[in-house]
């Protein structure tokens, strides 16, 4: 994912000389070759964030298209007051691409884990936020955070995720149906879908048809298709690498609470408010925090049942 990115963001430099891309000390392996072709425009800030954050700022506020690109806690809580004073204030055209999102870094241990980062960039006037669940995700996101002016947040995984679509995505900012369903809607971002699509099976099992839509976009959401899904399903479960105060779930909530009309129970499925303070890999994470496919599918069958 994060390859298939810098690749297109490479691309797109080629045409546009105002492109910049800053990193703080860390991405050698997927950033050379951007630095090598364009290094009057690629700037390693080293280990300070801060510092960076502010210098993408100004460069963006004499006309340039900035990208920052780092660890998902080290560009975002590190450098909040900059992110918020000098970049989201002035609605500088500066994209903050991140990697890592949720348990991705694992091993690496709290620090290094990505899970509040959702709420703080959405709760930002000015800002967008996305979190691909795939490649093609990703590219089309590149090109969205591209065409607009403003500043824009990326959270992109650590790396070699499998492609989940088949063809390019005509409007990012829509959720996608990855599976029909009627009783059942999971909405969810990132990579965490793969988890998704699997419980979807697994209630099929026991006589639960499931839906599964992935939201690239978070902020913008898409509004219409979680009220349709609101009124037309008996059921909708958020889903994310996240702390499920603030994320894509409090999203999900404040469109369902503004409804006037019957609409579905909501149950959103994520860290439980809590710290990671266990390690391992994202895959042991997930099933540690009740995030995997066959947690996800008793809890949602507990909740349909009750």
């Amino acid at each position: 994912m994060r390859n298939r990115f810098i690749k297109g963001l490479e691309q797109l430099a080629e045409t546009d000389s105002g492109i910049f891309l800053l990193t703080g000390d860390l991405g050698f392996s997927v950033l050379d070759a951007f630095a090598e072709r364009f290094p009057e425009r690629f700037i390693n800030a080293g280990i300070s964030e801060q510092n960076m954050m502010s210098v993408a700022a100004g460069l963006a506020l004499n006309g340039n298209t900035v990208y920052v690109y780092s660890i998902g806690n080290f560009v975002t809580l590190r450098c909040l007051e900059q992110i918020r004073n000098d970049v989201c204030y002035h609605s500088a055209n500066v994209k903050i691409v991140v990697v890592g999102g949720g348990f991705a870094y694992g091993q690496l241990g709290m620090s290094h884990h990505a899970t509040e980062d959702i709420a703080v960039m959405r709760a930002l006037p000015n800002m967008r936020v996305y979190c691909p669940a795939d490649p093609v995700e990703a590219v089309a996101v590149l090109h969205e955070v591209n065409s607009v002016e403003g500043p824009c947040y990326v959270r992109l995984a650590k790396g070699g995720e499998q492609c989940i679509h088949a063809d390019a995505i005509a409007d990012i900012n829509k959720a996608i149906q990855l599976k029909a369903g009627d009783c059942v809607n999971i909405f969810t971002t990132g990579t965490i879908v793969s988890e998704a699509r699997l419980a979807a099976k697994q209630l099929a099992d026991h006589g639960v048809s499931g839906g599964v839509y992935s939201f690239p976009a978070i902020k913008p959401i898409d509004t219409e298709l979680i009220c349709q899904c609101a009124w037309e399903s008996k059921l909708i479960v958020t889903l994310e690498e996240h702390n499920r105060l603030g994320g894509l779930g409090g999203a999900v909530a404040e469109v369902i609470s503004e409804l006037s009309a019957p609409h579905a129970r909501l149950l959103r499925l994520g860290l439980d408010d809590e710290y990671t303070s266990v390690v391992g890999s994202q895959q042991y994470l997930r099933t540690y925090y009740g995030l995997n496919a066959e947690k996800i599918t008793k809890r949602i069958l507990e909740c349909w049942e009750n």
